[in-house]
This record gives C-alpha cells, structure tokens and sequence, in this order.
C-alpha cells in the first residue's frame, strides 16, 4: 500500500480504529434522571426549606421507546431514617416527575430520584390492548406468567406475595380459562395493587444525593414589626432637650405589638452613637446639642457593637426587655452593621480596618449622591482576618444575650465571602440563628446572598405596584428563586416611602399590607405605618422627620380613638394568617384573571395531606389595587388550581367581615378603596350547582371594619 493511502476495506479501518471499551463510563445511566430539584443553581450550597414547608421534589426521566418507566423520591430525613415516596408525571408528556412532601425536622434532608424499568406496568398495557385485538394473546399471557414468576424469586417478599403472584402466573397459562378472565387475575387487583407498590426489579438508574437544608419555621414564616426603642416612651422637656425612651419604657409598647399579631420585633442598632459630625433632623450636616444621630453611626466613648447606648439602659435592661417580648410570643431580631462612626474604639484600636485617603483622613460612607459623614465603612481587605475575628465575636456575645435573629445592614456592600464564612461557622453552632439581608441591590448580588446562607431577604415589593408588575414579582418568588430564597416583603422602612403610599392615601396603606400579609409567609412593617404616615422629605422617598435622626414618640392610641388608625386591620391580616396554613406557604400563589387592569387575583391552596391539622385550606384574594377608586369586574377562578374540581361551585368567607357568599368560576366583585379594597376569601365547602354569583344571605351581621380612610 503507498504511503498515505487510506485503507478502503473493512478489515483494515477495524484495525485502523482503537477498539472501544464498552463498558466505559457515561454520564446518563441507562435510564436518563435529568435535572433533579430542588437545588441551587450551580449546586455550590444545598437547596433551603423550613419546617413545614410543602417541597415539591421533581426530576426529568424517560425512556427510549414506549416501555413504561416508574420514578421514587429516596429520601433520607435528619438522623438517617430512610423513606420511599412514588412520584408522578406532572403532565402527559412531559417527563417531568414530581412529588410534594412537607419537611417536619430542621437539619440536612438527602435525597435522590431512581427512575426504573416499569415492566410490570408496561406488560398490562400492551396486554390489554393485544388482547382486545385478538393478538398474541397466548404469547403476553406467557410473557406476563414468567414476569410474575421473576417477581416472586425477588428476595425480600413477604409469604404470602408470594403464593400471591405464583398463584396469579399459574391463572395467566391456564388455557382452560377464557383469556379476559386470566388477564384479569394478572394485571388487576392485588397484583396490581402490590406490584404497583413494590415492581418487579429491573434497569434502574439515579441521581447522585443532594441535600436540602431545613431551618426552623422562623426562617420562612413571620410577621415583623420595626420600632425605634428610643422614641418609645420618648419625652421633650420644656427647654427642648429629650428624655430618651428606654428599654424598660419600650417594654410597654410590646403589649400593642403583640395584639397586633407580630412575631418578631426587629430594633435598629441599639449600640453608642458617635458625636462626631452627627446628622442633624432629615439628615442635615449640623446636628443641635438635643439632637440624638443616626443609630447606624456606631461608636463612641461608651463602647461599641458589644455594647448598649447609655440611654436605653444596660445590659440587663436589654435582656429583661427581650424576655418580656418572649413572654408575648415575640422574638427580638437585632441590626448587625459593620460600620462606625468616627468615635468607634475600632477607629483608634484598629485603623488599618478603615480607608485612607492621599489627605490622611479616613474615607466616610458613601451612596452618592448620598453621603453619611458620621459613618466610616469597613475596609474588609487590608485585615480580613482580624475583621472576621471582630465579627465573629460580635455576632456570639448577641446570641448570649438571648439573640437569634440578626437584621443585616446593607450586606451587599460587604464581601459576599465574608457572609459565606460568618453564617457557615454560627449556622454550624447555632442552627436556629437566623440572618435577614437589607438588600435592597442588583439581582445578582441579593440572589447570591440568599445563596450563600442568607435566610431571608427583603424584595423589591414596595417597587412593585401594577397588575402585572405583581403578577410576575410574586410568581417568580413562588417558582424561580424558591429552592434558596425566601423573601420578606416590607411595606415601608425609614428609608422608604414609596410614591403609592405618599399619594395612595389610607387605602394604599391598607392594599400594600393586604397583599404582602398573604402573598407570602414573612412580611414587615415599620412603626408608624399603621398611622398612614405619608409625608415625605421633599425630592425623596423617604418620610419626613426621619426617625433615624430624631426622637419621634407617636400617640397610637388617640390615632386609634380618632379612628385614625390601621392596628386594627393589621391584627386581622395577621389573625387570618395564624389560622390559615396556606398562607405560610410561599411556592403555593397561583394567579386567575379578572377583567379590570387593576384587580389583582390570586389563590393559596394547601392539601389536606400537607396541611399541619389535617384539613384542606384555601385562601382566595382580590385586591383593588388603584387606591382612589371603586373597582367594579367579574373576576375568572380556576378552581383546580385551589383544590376543587371544574366547574365547582363553593362557598366563600370574607375573613375581614364575615359575610358569606356563593361563588363559582365567574363572580361579579366590587372594591371600594375607601371602605374594603381587599377582599380575602376562604374556600368553605362545595355546594349544589346553582346560580354561582348569586351572593348568600349574611350568616351573621359583619363586625365594625377598622378605619382604613382616615377619618
């Protein structure tokens, strides 16, 4: 053969190609199991649930062909104790795989999907349809007789399945019987039944285990409520200086927290106040000798992040303050702000954790246009090991004084690493800690917080008013980020006021606390909203005589005999949530439809299976959300897609007032913004078919609505 021919018969290109080796490795088995969830996108850090959660665990599984396949969850719960749960095809055709289960115990859940062969399945189909043609009747009864003899060879079979099926294979040859009937015996029944359950061994494949970490149910379901201890209790003398509020005067307010229904009591930084270039009222540049700084200007001469401003009293204080709020249900969440003021020990102790500049002085922080000259920010580089050490330390004298929750400030503008570290190492210690980040960011940065081990996570809610905006917000919190972070929607914070409730008047404030409370199981409110406080510092979205920078003790209870207030109203959304479990559920909002642009519609269904007393419940919400207006529509249900079948009619409860109505798909509504532009709606029971629209009579007169107009 010359040089550089190519070999032209078949001999030669054999012996021209390496012989393969086959059995080599690949990376699908022999039944692909693709995608499993629920995961992390790039699987750095175990997928999120907490106590209760509904998780739906799903997978992509298929078989080349028309054989049958089956596909089971193996799930391994805290401790070891293993259990097996089938799943089903969410749709026809899909090859997605999906089963839902409720994860009771905190700790790291494994799991892994095994799809396999169905043979058994697969026998009784094409079986069925053989036989009903008259085709190779005697061959699948023979075929479906061996099958049955294998299963009852499988090692591990109790007795009597196994006289069960050889039994049942004898019935499948016995050609003295008519070929239906035999059929019958082997592919219905308790055959069935158990091969269903327990399939004869086959082809399988399965995913590699993947983890999900459950927290305890604080870290996905809560109502906080933000105050200034400061301001609580607060008195101005006649020469206009201040008496500050302390914590023992704070510990009055708790009561009317409570009665409100929050939870969690989160107290802005309660550590020394630097003096040097304090802010004065709207954070202007001079402050008056009255004047008590920003509470984020941490520092000074009496101490810092490990201490409590002299004002608000002592340590002891402190705690006797937290365990009152114990006693009311309340759990106390902390601020945790890595900055200082100008007066921080840090500042002189440690001033290679600071930047500085060409001039010697040391950069102040800086969110431009905004600058905040009371407050060096941390320089996490030139010391990042001591500056763990520091906050480290920080965070473990807190949870000695009884803290479990920590609000972060700002923790976009700190290494992601470093929040990666600190929660790994006090999660590792403390699993019932819980972190919530202000992040209020780019996308990729508040993503990757929640990422990292971030429990919760303040949203861009107060941002999003329209239909649509809504629609498409709170969907994505249900489905796109749900395997890892768990939103906490805040209807204002003192540094934010929104257009909607500056121009909104008190129905905006009553819509924007209606949707959060139900859209999804945290939310948050600062004090003062329920006073529809609105007024803004002119050019921002921040209100006026900003508590940051100021005293501000308000009169809560001549507001409510005023009937000037919306306590009230805030009691009953957090009532309704404590009553109704699907609104501690955040990936369970399904969207319907209504014929007006400004009529946001949406369910929350949970199962009775998942459900924490064992009955179904479901929760329906039609909000106004033009706070200026009437809204008159027919909204558009899918009962399916809250537990009903189609085309049912049910009864409705307005949780607000009590009235009861007969509803079914379609259902003429009317939202006054000025007296109840929310309706929130239990699904109550099924009733004969009639007219669906028709409104019941009152089953009892409805209770005097709280004020949600201001006058």
């Amino acid at each position: 053969m010359p040089k550089n021919s190519v070999p032209t018969d078949s001999a030669a290109r054999k012996a021209a190609v390496p012989p393969a080796d086959p059995a080599g490795p690949t990376r699908v088995g022999r039944i692909p199991v693709l995608d499993p969830s629920p995961v992390q996108p790039g699987e750095l850090w175990p997928a999120k649930a907490y106590v209760g959660e509904v998780v739906p665990f799903a997978a992509t599984a298929f078989r080349e062909g028309h054989d049958l396949i089956g596909v089971e969850l193996l799930l391994q719960r805290p401790g070891g104790a293993e259990s097996r749960h089938s799943m089903r095809e969410v749709s026809p055709g899909t090859d997605r795989w999906q089963v839902e289960l409720v994860l009771d115990a905190p700790g790291a859940w494994n799991y892994a999907v095994r799809a396999y062969a169905d043979d058994y399945a697969t026998w009784r189909h094409n079986a069925a349809v053989k036989i009903a043609a008259g085709v190779d009747e005697e061959l699948m009864l023979a075929a479906g007789a061996a099958l049955l003899e294998r299963a009852a060879a499988e090692p591990g079979r109790a007795a009597s399945d196994l006289e069960l099926l050889q039994s049942a294979a004898a019935d499948l040859l016995d050609t003295g019987v008519n070929v239906d009937v035999r059929l019958e015996r082997g592919a219905s029944g308790p055959v069935a039944a158990l091969l269903t359950a327990q399939p004869p061994a086959g082809l399988e494949s399965r995913t590699e285990p993947r983890t999900v970490r459950v927290e305890r149910e604080r870290a996905g379901v809560g109502s906080w409520y933000e105050f200034f201890p400061r301001s609580e209790g607060a008195l101005r003398r006649p020469d206009g200086s201040w008496q500050s509020g302390t914590f023992r005067t704070a510990a009055l307010r708790l009561d009317a927290v409570a009665a409100m229904g929050f939870d969690v009591l989160y107290l802005p930084p309660i550590h020394p106040i630097g003096e040097s270039f304090r802010k004065g009222p709207n954070n202007t540049l001079q402050a008056g000798p009255h004047d008590p700084g920003s509470p984020w200007a941490i520092g000074s001469a009496a101490g810092g992040h490990d201490a409590v401003h002299p004002d608000l009293g002592t340590l002891e204080d402190f705690r006797a303050f937290t365990a009152r709020a114990g006693e009311l249900g309340i759990e106390v969440a902390l601020d945790l702000a890595l900055q200082a003021s100008p007066d921080h020990p840090w500042v002189a102790e440690h001033p290679e954790w600071f930047t500085t500049l060409p001039d010697g002085s040391i950069a102040f922080a800086e969110n431009p246009p905004k600058k905040y000259q009371d407050i060096y920010p941390i320089n996490f580089d030139n010391d990042p090991g001591g500056i763990r050490a520091e906050v480290l330390r920080i965070v473990r004298h807190w949870i000695a004084q009884g803290i479990r929750i920590f609000r972060v400030d700002n923790p976009h503008t700190k290494p992601l690493a470093l929040w990666e570290w600190l929660l790994g190492v006090v999660n590792t210690e403390h699993p019932d800690v819980i972190f919530l980040a202000e992040a209020f960011t780019r996308p990729a940065p508040l993503k990757a917080l929640a990422r990292v081990g971030f429990q919760q996570s303040y949203t861009y809610f107060a941002w999003r008013n329209t239909k649509s905006e809504l629609e498409e917000f709170l969907g994505g919190l249900a489905t796109d980020t749900a395997d890892y972070l768990r939103p906490n929607l805040w209807v204002n914070t003192p540094d934010i006021l929104t257009e909607y409730l500056q121009f909104g008047g008190p129905a905006a404030f009553a819509i924007r606390a209606s949707i959060a409370a139900t859209a999804a199981p945290s939310w948050g409110v600062y004090s003062g909203f329920e006073l529809f406080e609105s007024v803004a510092r002119p050019g921002a979205e921040e209100a006026i005589d900003n508590e940051k920078y100021e005293y501000k003790p308000r009169d809560f209870a001549g507001a409510a005999a005023a009937d000037r207030s919306l306590a009230l109203y805030l009691g009953i959304l957090n009532r309704v949530r404590a009553e109704h479990p699907a609104l501690r559920q955040l990936r369970n909002i399904r969207f319907h439809s209504s014929e007006d642009d400004a009529v946001l519609v949406y369910s929350k269904h949970l199962a009775a299976a998942h459900s924490p007393d064992g009955r179904e419940d479901a929760v329906i919400v039609v909000a106004n959300l033009d706070p200026h207006s009437v809204r008159e529509t027919t909204v558009h249900l899918d009962p399916e897609l809250f537990g009903l079948s189609a085309g049912a009619a049910f009864q409705v409860e307005n949780l607000v007032t009590g009235e009861l109505w007969n509803w079914g798909e379609h259902n003429y509504v009317r939202l006054d913004a000025f007296t109840e532009p929310v309706h929130i709606l239990a699904v109550r029971e099924l009733q004969a078919p009639a007219d669906a629209a028709a409104p019941a009579p009152k089953a009892r007169r409805a209770p005097r609505r709280p004020s949600q107009n201001g006058s």
